[in-house]
């Protein structure tokens, strides 16, 4: 019988050219239909024995797809806080602001400028049918605030004695300031919570203190209920002022005629009466501060459902955009499969052609070089989501947000690893599969 003289087959095998395990299975089933089960088993055979590369090659997959898990929900949860924090204080609210004052040119923000006086919201008050109650405003975004050697530096507002049931915040120790208090600018203060802990040991007793704002000595007669943050503003953390006291020891009252204020709340009986109370808010303005068009308004109405609306869609575009700059760790992740794979296309080259000649088809070389690669994604990608979603977690407890996981964010993320997978393992495994068994043979 005469030897093969092809220099291919005359080439010794070396010790690393030996079957492993897998091989030898696939090349039993060479010539049966090998199950999708068994293409399954043995890639995980052969990334188990490459543990630490399997490991290091699943890390981009990992990273990107825990960054998108965690950064959705996180937005989720700051979206749903702040959401529920404005619903406490009221949705049948609309907020009037005095116009912006510019200086050099600069608008220094809605209610700088002194075009809405204490008489605009009490005539609001009178003349709007769809108002059911009218609370005004004057705030500075920081005071000093003195008891002993503590020294803080917070909001106040001074307002009228409609303030709790038009911003539905109400004392929770004490009482609110009274009808004398504000008739006669008395110097007494409703603190918030958060305020109240910083100024008073957990022992003290806050009602009846007297504590400093701007150096002037006032009276603490209450201690509001706790009721969150609102945005970037904790109401926790205010103290709220007569409005007379505030405009002549705070402020300082700098209108023609009448109390300037920064604006004004009005209450509507239900969030159905918005559109009417802001329609005649507006009118009656005009009317008062004869303001004809083609003359700008020296005001500006803010319906607070609107509010809720247009934070919901700034939040939903910021999660959105900051989910898709973490979505560019996956595909480093994808890189990193598909040069790992090329890699081990060309280590395994004798290994390929070893099968092929013992009968496993090009077919069985794909899908099997097809599979480790989505057998990676798919693990890395799980471990992402567990990561994901305790990373999630732990930041929801420590800034005490709601902790908010979307099933669809979790669905998505782990498709996405799956599709991370079949693209970075299609190029590697079709070269696998083209691989001509006598050339793989001859490799080194």
């Amino acid at each position: 019988m005469r030897r093969s003289t092809h220099p291919a087959l005359r080439t010794p095998l070396r010790e690393g050219d030996l079957p492993n395990k897998s091989l030898l299975r696939s090349s039993r089933r060479s010539k049966r239909k090998i199950s999708l089960l068994e293409i399954f088993l043995m890639a995980v055979e052969t990334l188990w024995s490459n543990r630490i590369r399997s490991g290091l090659t699943m890390l981009g997959v990992i990273i990107g797809i825990s960054s998108v898990i965690a950064i959705t929900s996180i937005g989720q949860g700051v979206q749903k806080s702040t959401e529920s924090s404005i619903a406490a204080l009221g949705t049948n609210i609309l907020q009037v602001s005095a116009a912006a004052a510019r200086t050099g040119g600069i608008s220094q923000g809605a209610g700088s400028a002194s075009t809405l006086t204490w008489e605009d919201a009490q005539a609001i008050a009178k003349q709007v049918p769809a108002a059911t109650a009218v609370s005004a405003f004057l705030y500075r975004p920081s005071v000093q605030v003195v008891r002993g050697n503590v020294n803080i530096s917070i909001t106040a507002i001074g307002t009228d004695l409609n303030f709790p049931d038009v911003r539905n915040v109400r004392p929770e120790l004490g009482i609110f300031f009274q009808q004398q208090d504000l008739d006669t600018a008395k110097a007494v203060v409703v603190i918030g919570a958060k305020v109240r802990d910083d100024l008073f040991a957990a022992s003290e007793t806050a009602i009846g203190s007297d504590i400093r704002i701007q150096g002037k000595r006032y009276r603490v007669v209450g201690v509001m209920e706790r009721k969150g943050a609102v945005g970037l503003q904790d109401t926790n953390n205010m103290v709220y002022l007569p409005l007379t006291n505030m405009s002549a020891e705070i402020v300082g009252n700098n209108a023609l005629t009448g109390v300037a204020i920064n604006g004004f709340w009005v209450k509507a009986s239900n969030p159905d009466q918005l559109e009417a109370a802001e329609f005649q808010v507006a009118n009656v303005l005009r009317l008062r501060h004869d303001i004809r068009l083609p003359k700008e308004d020296d005001f500006t109405v803010t319906n607070e459902v609107d509010l809720i609306k247009t934070f919901t869609s700034i939040m939903g575009s910021l999660t959105l955009m900051v989910g898709a700059i973490a979505g560019i760790s996956l595909v480093v992740g994808g890189i990193g499969i598909a040069n790992i794979m090329l890699v081990s296309v060309m280590e395994r080259t004798r290994e390929i052609g070893l099968r092929k000649a013992v009968g496993a088809t090009s077919g069985a070389i794909l899908n099997q070089f097809l599979m480790e690669s989505i057998v990676i994604s798919s693990i890395g990608g799980a471990i992402g989501i567990g990561l994901g979603v305790a990373l999630a977690f732990a930041v929801a407890t420590i800034f005490k947000f709601p902790f908010v996981v979307s099933l669809l964010s979790v669905v998505v993320g782990f498709v996405l690893s799956l599709i991370v997978g079949v693209l970075a393992g299609g190029i590697p495994a079709r070269n696998a599969a083209k691989l001509d068994p006598i050339l793989a043979l001859r490799g080194d």
